[in-house]
């Protein structure tokens, strides 16, 4: 398939409908649910007899704050009532917070027509209940960005939407009612794209069982290739909120920023939440992308993939993929900054640095380290020195090198302190990068310097430039 397809389910998380007897059996189940919840959503590792173990000691304590943070409750790093009723609601099934190789290649739709086709309907609603509460689910999006969409009675569409129960045809079976309710494909050939929804559970046009028009909203957000989002008034929140006034329904401005950094605004619209060129003119990000004058303000690794910053946003690449994904900054770290000016990864510690004037953060995956941001001084750096213009961690000498105008300094990661005899010259240790360097990483054994709408490859081993590329040449472009 062009594009990896990514599974997003719609889920309920289980609790007993019982009622439960004994303190002991309360907190078994809770203890229960917590487990399933951090494995399913939080990259808890599977190992019931450790979690047990493990459940009062600090990685389970910080898996439960991470969740916390992020469903926006009080960060008390235990299972406390808000927290469990938060765990007992409807949900989305995809995690919150993970590796970015959930989502590879973040794909998206090339084109602004998009075909639809409701392939079965269920016994649940008349068949104009369902086609209406789809037209309006994509309606929310249209409404947006400059997307249309058109439905089709027969033959393949790009978004194919149906009901089934149990095993349905995609491998991913149904469960029966009360737990999953749906799920969709990211956007892209064959079954990406497409949304299912489980006939075993109670559809309705109102509040009263399962609202089809907010689950196939939210949905059909994962099929246009949104993600989650953090912020609880966001319809792509991953808790489903059957209390919605959907008479005032409305996209809160977290799901118009996410959608347009995906397709841009609709035509004519004032507000372009795209990116800026070097001449200050607004263009789409495809154009923008493949922009002769293109230039970043920091690169770096993240597990296995390429971080490409720019501005408020961010492209990410997966070497896998050809389709770089185009994001806001702050839709996946809230805390960050825009205009970042350096970052890098050190892959044993999975940690990726980011770097803004005076001070730098700390993330891993979605998740922003607490005790951030630092001084830039508390490395060793002189008070001279106010920021860093770029920067690189070698992973097999564990070693950074940070770069500031014409010098460079050297960190050692296993010591935690900069070396002596540093800053040296840039020009003397790395021939033919002679100009200021905007940002710097690491593939395939070079190390790729960028200043300006150009990058050189400088292979460390024989200590020259081999070749001389654009900066947008990583787009394929």
């Amino acid at each position: 398939m062009e594009s990896i397809l990514v599974l997003l389910w719609l889920c309920v998380a289980v609790c007993s409908s019982s009622p439960l007897r004994g303190s002991v059996r309360d907190e078994d189940n809770g203890m229960e649910l917590l487990q399933k919840y951090l494995q399913n959503y939080y990259g808890l590792e599977k190992d019931v007899k450790q979690f047990v173990k493990r459940k009062d000691t600090s990685p389970v304590v910080k898996k439960i704050q991470e969740m916390q943070k992020f469903l926006g409750l009080k960060m008390t790093g235990k299972l406390d009532s808000d927290t469990m009723d938060v765990m007992s609601r409807p949900r989305c099934g995809v995690p919150d917070v993970g590796g970015f190789s959930t989502f590879p290649g973040s794909p998206k739709w090339r084109k602004n027509h998009i075909t639809y086709r409701i392939v079965n309907y269920t016994p649940d609603l008349p068949r104009e209940s369902v086609d209406s509460a789809i037209e309006k689910a994509l309606k929310v999006w249209e409404e947006v960005t400059p997307l249309t969409f058109s439905r089709i009675s027969e033959g393949e569409a790009d978004i194919m939407i149906s009901f089934g129960v149990g095993e349905h045809g995609d491998f991913v079976p149904f469960d029966g009612p009360g737990t999953v309710l749906a799920h969709a494909y990211a956007p892209g050939l064959g079954i990406n794209g497409d949304a299912h929804f489980d006939d075993d559970e109670q559809w309705t046009d109102d509040t009263a069982g399962t609202n089809l028009f907010l689950v196939a909203a939210h949905e059909l957000g994962h099929s246009l290739g949104l993600f989650h989002s953090a912020k609880a008034e966001a319809l792509m929140y991953p808790v489903y909120k059957s209390s919605t006034d959907l008479a005032s329904f409305r996209l809160s401005r977290d799901d118009v920023d996410g959608i347009q950094s995906l397709y841009g605004p609709p035509p004519g619209s004032p507000d372009v939440p795209v990116v800026p060129t070097e001449s200050n003119s607004l263009e789409p990000e495809t154009s923008l992308m493949c922009s002769p004058a293109l230039s970043f303000d920091a690169v770096s690794t993240l597990r296995g993939e390429i971080l490409f910053f720019k501005d408020r946003h961010f492209w990410r690449k997966s070497l896998r993929t050809p389709e770089p994904g185009f994001h806001l900054i702050s839709s996946f770290w809230p805390s960050l900054p825009s205009n970042v000016d350096a970052a890098y990864e050190v892959t044993y510690r999975d940690t990726v640095f980011i770097f803004k004037g005076s001070q730098f953060w700390a993330i891993r995956g979605h998740e922003e380290q607490a005790g951030y941001p630092k001084s830039i001084h508390t490395l060793g750096f002189p008070a001279s020195v106010r920021k860093i213009d770029a920067a690189i961690s070698n992973k097999d000498k564990k070693k950074t090198y940070f770069f500031v105008e014409d010098r460079y300094w050297r960190f050692d990661e296993k010591k935690q302190s900069m070396e002596p005899g540093f800053p040296r010259k840039i020009a003397e240790d790395f021939p033919g990068v002679d100009s200021k360097v905007d940002a710097v990483f690491e593939a395939f054994g070079f190390f790729y310097f960028f200043s300006g709408s150009s990058q050189m490859e400088f292979d460390p081993n024989a200590k020259k430039v081999t070749h001389v590329l654009k900066s947008s040449s990583w787009f394929n472009c």
